[in-house]
């Protein structure tokens, strides 16, 4: 494996962060992908690529025109777009990049929990109306946090750092995942269900991707109850949008805070339309300091793979290849 990194090729797909671009057009030979495609590619400059920095989908079809390629460094930590185990038959490494923005996703989960509980953006906008001055003090909210039993849906990196805050609110937290995990002293749901029945706040972590594809649905909904809120941080394809429309608008629960969207940037009309749904624009990690740790994720891992044979954040699918490959 080569050590002189600035004569390999890497590709750069997608609308990806610019100190990504930054990087690697500074510390590899970059290619950018055009509107045409890999299809505008010749066949010797898609045969010189060997890796790829990406924020776009990476499907069979795009692993098969780059045919010496290596890696797959996706920005986010959420790489459903990746077709992952794919690339895993083919030898090549996917990496994305947990870990630097797990801090400020949970941070923005426990502000769009308490908005969505307490109705603070109402409040401001009350306030900004005139409304204060003209009708007097803004109504009660009719929920509180004081109490509260949260349950969180996916307790990896980003949903510890979310217990961890919550805990410090004096919440009670359990959780739910495929197993438990070991070292954490909350109590574990072995089905999601059950533990929608056992709580009243209902915090979704889950990545997308066909196994979680709409699991929190009408039955998770009559479960959580009418007290219940419902936060969802990971991505909305997990979430039966209609579902969580109907519940919201008769009651089945009291309200939702979403940072995250079945087809984003459409946000269904019915949602937009619901004073009990509190709504962001998928800035969970948007802050400038934690995009640009994240950009230097992508290429450190570029760059490690290339420099040394090892990536430093391999996804699970393709861990066993975090080592030289095989000739």
């Amino acid at each position: 494996m080569t050590t002189d990194i600035t004569e390999i090729a890497v590709l750069l797909a997608g609308k990806s962060h610019p100190h990504v671009n930054e990087r690697v057009k500074r510390e590899f030979r970059a290619i950018e992908l055009g509107e045409g495609g890999l299809a505008a590619l010749d066949e010797a400059t898609r045969r010189s690529i060997r890796g790829a920095a990406v924020m776009t989908k990476v499907d069979a079809a795009f692993v098969d025109a780059l045919p010496t390629l290596e890696i797959v460094a996706s920005f986010g930590v959420g790489y459903d777009l990746v077709d992952a185990k794919y690339c895993a038959s083919r030898n090549i490494m996917v990496t994305n990049t947990p870990d630097v923005l797990s801090e400020e996703v949970a941070d923005t989960a426990l502000g769009l929990l308490i908005n969505t509980v307490r109705e603070l953006p109402k409040a401001e906008a009350w306030l900004r109306a005139g409304r204060w001055k003209a009708d007097g003090a803004y109504p009660l909210t009719p929920a509180t946090l004081r109490g509260r039993r949260a349950g969180i849906f996916g307790l990896g990196r980003i949903g510890l750092a979310i217990a961890r805050r919550l805990e410090a609110l004096g919440l009670t937290v359990s959780y739910h995942n495929r197993r438990p995990v070991e070292g954490v002293g909350y109590e574990y749901h072995a089905c999601l269900k059950e533990m929608a029945a056992a709580v009243d706040t209902l915090i979704s972590v889950v990545p997308g991707g066909a196994a979680t594809e709409k699991i929190v649905n009408a039955e998770i909904f009559e479960a959580l109850g009418p007290d219940g809120i419902f936060i969802n941080i990971g991505r909305g394809s997990t979430v039966d949008e209609t579902a969580l429309i109907a519940a919201l608008s008769n009651g089945t629960i009291r309200a939702a805070g979403l940072d995250v969207f079945a087809n984003e940037p459409n946000v269904p009309e019915a949602l937009l339309a619901l004073p009990n749904a509190c709504l962001l624009p998928h800035v969970g990690s948007s802050t400038r300091h934690t995009r640009t740790a994240m950009a230097d994720l992508v290429v450190d891992n570029l760059a490690s793979w290339f420099s040394g044979g090892k990536a430093v954040t391999p996804v699970p699918e393709t861990a066993a290849l975090n080592g030289e490959k095989a000739p």
